[in-house]
């Protein structure tokens, strides 16, 4: 999940900060820049989803619509 690996990274780039490691600020950015784009991902999945079910009905109201004629 996006959120958790961006909280993960936030965490490991502040404790990199405090403890002046580098390495770890740059390993904590990264995985919180990660997160991001996976939530980003999950975001534009779900918006893909409410599209599809959108097209279904329609198409469902379509199917009917003939079956009246």
């Amino acid at each position: 999940m996006g959120i958790i690996e961006e909280g993960k990274g936030k965490i490991k780039e502040t404790v990199g900060d405090v403890t002046n490691n580098p390495q770890l600020q740059e390993e904590g950015y990264a995985q919180k820049e990660k997160g991001r784009a996976e939530r980003a991902a999950d975001q534009e999945r779900a918006e893909a989803k409410v599209h599809e079910a959108e097209a279904k009905e329609k198409e469902f109201g379509q199917r009917a619509a003939e079956s009246a004629k």
